[in-house]
């Protein structure tokens, strides 16, 4: 008998499918960090204003709640290979618009922002397709190790890239960086042609119809006795976040002294990038030993102590290595939430129940949070005004500690369709 493609024994990367899907994600992710900077340096240059500033994060945050319970039904329905292509080569036609403005001196805040919520939304059925593919590809026992792969990798990225990005801004116009993330979507969506395993099993052609569809994805998240308390704790988490991403080029500027064009601001970035690569390594191994849901429960408090010691930091040797802390713990708790639910959803209703999740967090609180400490920060000190946004970790720790999360198993039951080893290996053969 054949040992199975991504058998516990096999590296993850032997499978040359899932090594074309890693290297996609990372090929784009590499871009996207360069976006990171570029956006709000754009906003912020163009305006000076800390609410237009967090206004980018808004706009990357608001798509999910308007179109990702539609992508996740689009997801389940269709092959998601064709999605996720199409996705990447019409984000890559979406935001070399902003350089072409530039270079014809036409470029204005409002063109950045629609761009960030263009790009976003489509991105958003990207995602959708995204989360139902690997566990196409990945047994469901190692969805945790292979998670931590992905986001291992791609803080690697985020923690160089953006350090990379602030340093070429010294010398580059903001807007020109962006050809390079446009470049790279095609790269992904390329990548991802070269799969040969379907990344979505065949449909009966008996789903319901499309709000019925909806509804049942919502009706198995809210039923599900440890999803529908993760749900709730991942859009309190989620705008802490918001507040951070929403306020971060205004809180090195205004807090530390880092000015756009200072090579520092890269950094400023890549710390939380660096938090992040120690978060996903530890994860998974957080997760073998503890179970997901302890682990989450032991690093909720952690998460808001970091935000806390960050948003008062007054000099960037504080700051940066407070923010990296609070990137560790921030990173366990929200790969391990997406790993929960992908782990427990029924491979026909992945897409719509990922999507769910998505909504409530980068949808909801991302966007909520963004705004919140912008409107803040125009008004009070953005340290202040970052610290205020922290209060959602301790609704969230509290939420995690009171509630039935606290008796829930090492390890949660699987779904009867769950990929194992052995039916990892008849697709493979």
């Amino acid at each position: 008998m054949r040992t199975p493609s991504n058998g516990p024994d096999r590296p993850l990367l032997h499978e040359p499918n899932l090594r074309r899907y890693v290297a996609a994600r990372l090929v784009s992710l590499a871009g996207s960090a360069i976006t990171y900077v570029v956006m709000p340096v754009l906003v912020y240059g163009i305006t000076g204003s800390a609410t237009w500033t967090a206004l980018v994060a808004v706009a990357e945050g608001l798509p999910y709640l308007l179109t990702g319970l539609w992508a996740g039904l689009l997801a389940d329905r269709f092959e998601r290979k064709a999605v996720m292509i199409g996705a990447d080569l019409a984000a890559a036609l979406v935001l070399i618009s902003i350089p072409i403005a530039s270079w014809f001196g036409a470029l204005t805040a409002p063109h950045v922002l629609f761009v960030a919520l263009a790009a976003q939304t489509i991105f958003v059925f990207f995602d959708a397709a995204n989360l139902g593919a690997l566990p196409s590809l990945v047994v469901r026992q190692r969805l945790p190790a292979a998670n931590s792969l992905i986001a291992g990798g791609g803080t690697v990225i985020e923690a160089t890239v953006p350090a990379v990005a602030g340093l070429m801004l010294v010398a580059i116009a903001p807007s020109s960086l962006l050809v390079i993330d446009s470049v790279t979507f095609v790269a992904s969506a390329l990548l991802i042609r070269a799969i040969t395993r379907p990344l979505s099993r065949p449909r009966d052609g008996t789903s319901a119809g499309g709000r019925a569809a909806i509804a049942e994805g919502i009706r198995f998240l809210i039923g599900h006795p440890v999803l529908r308390y993760m749900t709730v704790i991942g859009s309190l988490v989620a705008f802490s976040g918001g507040s951070l991403v929403g306020i971060l080029v205004v809180w090195a500027d205004r807090s530390l002294g880092i000015e756009e064009g200072d090579w520092r601001l890269g950094f400023v970035f890549a710390s939380w990038g660096v938090g992040g690569i120690v978060g996903s390594f530890l994860m998974p191994v957080l997760v073998r030993r503890l179970g997901g849901v302890r682990t989450a429960l032991a690093f909720l408090p952690l998460c808001g102590a970091g935000g806390a010691v960050t948003a008062v930091s007054t000099t960037w040797t504080a700051g940066l290595p407070a923010l990296a802390c609070w990137g560790i713990a921030y990173m366990v708790v929200a790969a391990n939430s997406v790993t929960l639910r992908q782990q427990v959803t029924p491979e026909p209703l992945m897409g719509r129940v990922m999507t769910i999740g998505r909504m409530t967090s980068f949808g909801s609180g991302f966007p909520l949070g963004a705004l919140v400490v912008g409107v803040l920060a125009d008004h009070l000190a953005v340290g202040t005004a970052l610290l205020l946004c922290q209060i959602s970790l301790v609704i969230a720790t509290a939420t995690a500690w009171m509630s039935p999360l606290r008796r829930a198993p090492r390890s949660l039951t699987l779904p009867d369709d769950a990929t194992t080893e052995e039916t990892s290996q008849q697709h493979t053969e």
